[in-house]
């Protein structure tokens, strides 16, 4: 098959720009590598070289079509080489300036038929291209890094971007292997606006003093099945990377509350503690390895008191199933005797407004997260209120460890941790859809490919329910009194109707 595009362009050397000329140059195009910095488009040909090397040493690509791909990747001295290309690709540093200079120079070069695209990640692909006097041609090539391994790429329209245009770059993005998905220009177009939620509320829980850094990390990998917990994940992506891109796309919202960012961050930037390539971030690292402290141990409990659930509870047959298995001695009355653990299961509600609104004893009571069904997590998590005496607080996470289930008790918060979390992220996903920003089924595929969530955030809120999902929602807006929480119409007209989040209107 004949390559889209004969020949491409790639400017800016540095992990992005390699990769996209590799996935170019594999895909059957000639490759034109430029860069400002001298030697840097030959280091660039020399690292893709030894890429495909190393392919071949492990028998996953055929020497000859090693050749043939080195073959096909050029370096220049100076723009005007580019002068020949089909589509020129941008990868330079995030400065609107500087894409804008760029890119006048490059309308100047190339042919009127020539395709222009950037490949920024948090700028205006509009305000890129207002200075170009053929706009249409104009649009923005979102790839993720590593380029050969993630395997989306969001292709934005900007406001004169000709619809061919992004017709024929996602016609390109498949020949090179990957899976596009189409977004409008809004800040964060899909994927790091989709992914804000996940860090952002996970920042809130610490900074209220609920949980520390590894519990929350390990709740959300347990429960939800994330493969790194959000501290783990700002770790790996550093920290000056992750939180300009919070602030970037909060501001260009105009302060909207749901992608509010963290002082946290901003101090821990600050402070150079990064992550990984720091060796300090949440997590310490020593030779590349996180170290984190021990779970607290179950306590050993003399006398298990007996359990009251509350009838208000979620879940609250399974929940019961659930201390029978355990063993637990269950009262059934209409309320608790003056012995008993007295549990409560709320959606979005904290266990005092709990405890208060159903005039039940602060001190021998404890929430239980039921949002998810039990059979399909690995731990269980727990919250006390201000006023739960230890031992009652020490026999509900001794009997809910009894089977051998991990268990995690955490101070009281509205929505626990993965109610907050996960509603938070289908809150804002079902907001982009809102929007128009792209349909459900690419937010999904943008979604689990390029942030690597166990589904996508509309499949999410499919699992665990939209209505479910909008009482938590509604509930810490009541708990918190912030708009941070206010529902989607996206999410509030499916979940009222009962529709799957996923419906689209005729």
């Amino acid at each position: 098959m004949k390559p889209f595009y004969k020949t491409v362009g790639v400017v800016g050397t540095g992990a992005m720009g390699r990769g996209i000329a590799q996935i170019a140059a594999q895909a059957g195009s000639l490759v034109k590598l430029f860069d400002l910095q001298p030697q840097a488009g030959e280091k660039a040909k020399a690292a893709l070289s030894e890429q495909w090397d190393k392919l071949v040493a492990k028998n996953r690509l055929d020497p000859a079509l090693a050749a043939d791909h080195k073959a096909r990747v050029l370096t220049l001295d100076a723009l005007a080489g580019l002068a020949d290309c089909d589509l020129v690709i941008e990868a330079v540093v995030e400065r609107l300036d500087v894409k804008q200079s760029l890119f006048a120079e490059l309308e100047a070069l190339v042919s009127p038929q020539a395709v222009l695209a950037t490949n920024t990640s948090s700028l205006s692909v509009t305000a890129i291209a207002a200075k170009l006097k053929h706009p249409e041609r104009f649009a923005g090539y979102h790839f993720f890094n590593p380029v050969p391994l993630m395997k989306v790429v969001e292709v934005i329209a900007g406001l004169k971007t000709s619809p061919t245009v992004c017709n024929n770059l996602m016609d390109y993005a498949r020949q090179m292997g990957h899976t596009p998905v189409l977004a409008q220009d809004t800040p964060g177009f899909i994927v790091n606006h989709a992914g804000r939620g996940y860090g952002t509320e996970a920042l809130r829980i610490v900074s209220e003093g609920i949980a520390d850094f590894a519990t929350i990390d390990r709740i959300l990998r347990d429960q939800v099945g994330f493969k790194l917990g959000p501290f783990e994940l700002m770790d790996l992506t550093a920290l000056d990377v992750s939180h300009p891109v919070m602030e970037s796309v909060y501001r260009q919202y105009y302060d909207e509350a749901r992608y509010r960012p963290s002082v946290i961050t901003a101090q821990r930037l600050a402070g150079g503690m990064l992550g990984r390539k720091t060796g300090e971030g949440f997590y310490r690292y020593t030779d590349g390895v996180m170290q984190t402290t021990a779970e607290a141990p179950v306590p050993e409990v003399a006398e298990m008191p007996p359990v009251w659930v509350s009838p208000r509870a979620s879940r609250r047959s399974e929940l019961l199933q659930l201390l029978k298995d355990l063993g637990a001695k269950i009262e059934t009355g209409q309320s608790a005797s003056p012995q008993a653990l007295m549990l409560v299961a709320p959606l979005g509600f904290d266990i005092t407004t709990v405890a208060v609104v159903e005039r039940l004893d602060p001190a021998r009571t404890v929430g239980i997260d039921m949002l998810i069904d039990d059979a399909a997590t690995k731990r269980r998590v727990l919250a006390t209120n201000p006023a739960t005496r230890t031992d009652m607080r020490n026999a509900a996470h001794a009997l809910f460890a009894r089977d051998g289930k991990a268990v995690s008790v955490i101070r009281d918060s509205g929505g626990f941790v993965t109610q907050r979390v996960v509603a938070t992220i289908v809150n804002i996903a079902s907001d982009i859809c809102q929007q128009g920003i792209c349909s459900p089924k690419d937010l999904e595929t943008a979604v689990t490919l390029g942030l690597g969530y166990p589904m996508g955030p509309l499949a999410m809120g499919d699992r665990y329910g939209p209505t479910n999902i909008l009482e938590v929602l509604f509930n810490m807006q009541t708990v918190y009194g912030d708009q941070r929480y206010r529902p989607s119409p996206w999410l509030r007209r499916r979940g009222a109707i009962g529709l799957s989040l996923m419906h689209e209107e005729e």
